[in-house]
C-alpha cells in the first residue's frame, strides 16, 4: 500500500494509505495519523526525528533519521517487529513490512504467506512494495522481480524493463517506465489495469483494488473499484506524492497541504486540517542523484537522494 514517488524524492514517504487509516509526515519530523485505530495504528504522537512513513493494513511503519524503523498497530504476524533493522531507505507495508537496505538487500517482518517474506537473496534493488501477500523489487537495472501469491499472474514481472517505480494492490502489481506509461499484471478486475492510456505519469500508487497515477503536471488520475468514491481525483491539483489505501485515496499538494477522497467511515479522510505535511529539508547545491550519489563524510553510508542530511547518521550535509 505504500507508494514511491519517481517525480522528486524529497516527498517520497511523505504520505501513506493504509486499509482505513491515513499517514503524513510533517516537515519537523514528527507524524500526523488520523482514521481507524482499533489496533493502535494511529498512535504515533511520540515518533520524531521520521523522515519516511509507510502504513500497512493495519500497522503503520516509521523510518528514523537513523536508518532504524518504529511501528505500531497491529502485530499478530510480527509485522511490527522491526526492531534490529538498521541501515533502512524505504519501507512498504500490508500484512507483513518490508524494508529496502542502503546496500539494495531487503528486509522483511510478519507472515509468510506463500512466500512474500523471501527476500533474502535480493540484490541491487532501489524500491519496493508490499502488496496482498505479495512482495515487489524494482532492480537498478529497471527490471523487477517478485514474490508471494501469484494466483492473479501479480508476480508475472519478469518481461519488463526500463521500469523507474513499482506499486503493488491485493492482486496486481503496476511499473512505472522511464517514459511515463504504466505497465501492469494480474486481476483486471474493475479496470484496475486500465492505464494504457496514461501519459506523463511520474508517481504511481495501488491498493485493493484501484491504480493511481501523479502525472507531470500535478493532475492526478485513478482507474479501478470506486465504491466509495476513491477514483474521484480529476479536480485535483498542485499534487507532488500520491498513496492509495484499501478504499481511499490521497495526495499531498505543493503547499503541504493533504486532499483524500473515498471511504470516510473511520475519518480517513478528514486530512483538510493538515498543514506542513511532507520531508522538505534545507536544498544542498545541486541535486543527489537517482538513488544515491555520495556517501556521507562521517559514517561512510550511501546518501540519499533528496535528503539535505545522512539518513544513517543524521548529520547533516
Amino acid at each position: 500500500m505504500a507508494s514511491m514517488e519517481a517525480q522528486d524524492q524529497k516527498f517520497r514517504g511523505s504520505i501513506a494509505a493504509g486499509g482505513l487509516h491515513t499517514v503524513g509526515l510533517r516537515a519537523n519530523g514528527t507524524v500526523a495519523a488520523i482514521g481507524k485505530n482499533a489496533d493502535g495504528q494511529c498512535d504515533v504522537d511520540g515518533w520524531k526525528r521520521i523522515v519516511a512513513v509507510a502504513a500497512g493494513h493495519l500497522h503503520t511503519v516509521g523510518l528514523r533519521a537513523d536508518g532504524t524503523v518504529v511501528a505500531v498497530g497491529q502485530n499478530r504476524y510480527g509485522q511490527c517487529n522491526t526492531d534490529g533493522w538498521r541501515d533502512i531507505v524505504a519501507m512498504a507495508g500490508h500484512f507483513h513490512t518490508v524494508g529496502l537496505r542502503a546496500d539494495g538487500t531487503v528486509a522483511t517482518a510478519g507472515g509468510n504467506t506463500l512466500g512474500c517474506c523471501d527476500t533474502g537473496d535480493w540484490r541491487d534493488i532501489v524500491a519496493i512494495d508490499a502488496g496482498g501477500a505479495s512482495t515487489v523489487g524494482l532492480r537498478a537495472d529497471g527490471t523487477v522481480v517478485a514474490v508471494g501469491k501469484n494466483d492473479a499472474g501479480q508476480r508475472n514481472t519478469g518481461d519488463w524493463s526500463g521500469v523507474v517505480a513499482v506499486a503493488a494492490g491485493d492482486s496486481h502489481t503496476v511499473g512505472l517506465r522511464a517514459d511515463g506509461t504504466v505497465v501492469g499484471v494480474g486481476t483486471s478486475n474493475f479496470g484496475l489495469r486500465d492505464t494504457g492510456g496514461w501519459r506523463d505519469i511520474v508517481a504511481i500508487a495501488a491498493a485493493g483494488s484501484h491504480t493511481v497515477g501523479l502525472r507531470a503536471d500535478g493532475t492526478v488520475v485513478a482507474v479501478g473499484w470506486n465504491e466509495y468514491g476513491q477514483c474521484n481525483t480529476g479536480d485535483w491539483r498542485g499534487v507532488v506524492a500520491i498513496a492509495a489505501g484499501m478504499s481511499h485515496t490521497v495526495g499531498l499538494k505543493s503547499d503541504g497541504t493533504v486532499v483524500a477522497t473515498g471511504e470516510n467511515n473511520f475519518g480517513e479522510c478528514n486530512t483538510g486540517g493538515w498543514r506542513n505535511i511532507g520531508w522538505v529539508p534545507k536544498e544542498t547545491s545541486g541535486q543527489l542523484g537517482a538513488q544515491t550519489a555520495a556517501n556521507c563524510a562521517k559514517c561512510g553510508r550511501s546518501l540519499i537522494a533528496g535528503f539535505a542530511y545522512c539518513t544513517a547518521c543524521g548529520t547533516c550535509l
